[in-house]
């Protein structure tokens, strides 16, 4: 994929194989029209304004010294610290990180957060490494970005692969660094280091949020609506479980481990205790197995896709038969995808709207770490709904104004106030 001119273009990043990164320039380009007189500034969003690539070495179990490359980059700090994820996964790449690090500038901005967009990983597959050998790594990592992280400037948090344990050894690593506690450097903590009540469910819970407001939009009814959601992890699970709780039936689930289907309704109790004990959906016996590809033909209300991005393309959207897709994931729908999706009629709220939960309570958790005063969990939850409410309210008005999908509005109403900001900040020196 070709960038759309070369002068944009990192000359670290080859422009045939540009992955994520060049999808992301897809969208600011479509974007950039909206823009007015802020236009003169949207080089500023296709370019990171920092990008680090670390050797992390560390000392196995039994005694060889391994290598990983690991990544920390923030795309742009215009409207505050640098916020966003670190994944540890064997295809991390720095396209993929840059372009994951651009989308966390445009949810934050979307959501009114005062944080840019910034995010981490290391090229590893966690599954090969014992719990010491993660624990020398995280900690390895953390002191070689450390140089550019911190309460004030860029705040890791969980994203693939990585949990409240990985946070709280990068938050003890950098305080001992700095010799003193910094409770605030990261989010997604456990409650006893300062992390916040209702962080887990987060971002499941923004999902089903905006899908309310959505199915609202579409005169919609929760209740009796079919749900399919691709990966049943936090989000997909949390996300499947407050539906089926509001009345819907989710008739299809799928994992690393294969699709389970029910047309009546799957029992999601039931599969949320079958996915603890054998680690995957498949074997349920509470629904019939399904070939992974016919997932996406299946004829419902709303399609979650939650697993990675890049799972909705050109050669699937058109087997799509969902009322609305809300994207779980980050990234999961290519712009020739979204281009088919939209000349069906299906409406697709975007990953930087529909996933911003996660995001939206680290915010109320670096806050809380900052005062050292903690919110209720049912506190955490009604200004989350608020919060995800009122930037959903924002979008879709700005998409009925300009007769554009809910995606070219979240980047209108993100790239406006990242380029307000950049443009009343001015440059320096």
């Amino acid at each position: 994929m070709a960038a759309s001119s070369s002068h944009v273009l990192p000359s670290y990043l080859d422009a045939q194989a540009l992955g994520p990164w060049g999808i992301y320039l897809q969208q600011v380009d479509r974007v950039t029209p909206y823009l007015g007189s802020l236009a003169r500034w949207v080089e500023t969003l296709k370019r990171p304004k920092r990008a680090l690539i670390v050797d992390v070495p560390i000392e196995m179990d039994d005694g060889r010294i391994a290598h990983f490359e690991g990544y920390r980059v923030q795309h742009n700090t215009s409207r505050g610290p640098g916020k966003g994820g670190v994944r540890y996964h064997q295809d991390v790449t720095l396209s993929e990180v840059m372009a994951l690090a651009a989308w966390m500038s445009v949810k934050n901005a979307a959501l009114n957060l005062p944080y840019g967009g910034a995010k981490g990983g290391i090229r590893v597959d966690p599954r090969q490494l014992s719990q010491p050998e993660l624990e020398r790594m995280t900690r390895r990592y953390t002191s070689e970005i450390g140089v550019i992280i911190g309460p004030s400037k860029d705040i890791p948090a969980p994203d693939v692969n990585t949990n409240a344990q990985i946070m709280s050894w990068m938050m003890d690593t950098y305080s001992m660094n700095e010799g003193s506690t910094a409770t605030g450097v990261v989010t997604g903590k456990p409650v006893a280091l300062g992390g916040s009540l209702g962080r887990t469910e987060a971002t499941g819970r923004g999902v089903f949020v905006v899908a309310c407001e959505a199915a609202r939009d579409a005169g919609l009814a929760i209740e009796g609506a079919r749900v399919v959601v691709q990966g049943f992890g936090n989000v997909g699970g949390t996300a499947a479980r407050l539906f089926h709780d509001a009345g819907a039936k989710v008739i299809a689930v799928q994992d690393h481990t294969g699709t389970v289907h029910r047309e009546g309704g799957l029992d999601i109790s039931d599969l949320l205790a079958h996915v603890s004990r054998q680690g995957g959906v498949a074997g349920f016996a509470g629904g019939q197995a399904l070939p992974n590809e016919e997932l996406w033909g299946l004829q419902t209300e709303f399609l979650v896709p939650a697993a990675l991005e890049g799972q909705l393309t050109s050669a699937n959207a058109d087997r799509v038969r969902a009322r609305i897709v809300v994207e779980g994931a980050n990234g999961p729908t290519t712009p020739e995808a979204d281009d088919i999706l939209a000349d069906k009629g299906i409406i697709v709220v975007p990953d930087v709207l529909a996933n911003a939960g996660g995001v939206t309570v680290s915010y109320f958790e670096w806050v809380q770490d900052f005062s050292s005063f903690f919110w209720s969990e049912e506190e955490i939850n009604q200004r989350l709904e608020r919060i995800m409410r009122e930037a959903y309210a924002s979008v879709s008005q700005t998409a009925k104004q300009h007769g554009v999908t809910l995606r070219t509005a979240a980047f209108i109403v993100a790239c406006t106030r990242i380029l307000q900001a950049r443009q009343v900040r001015g440059l320096y020196p």
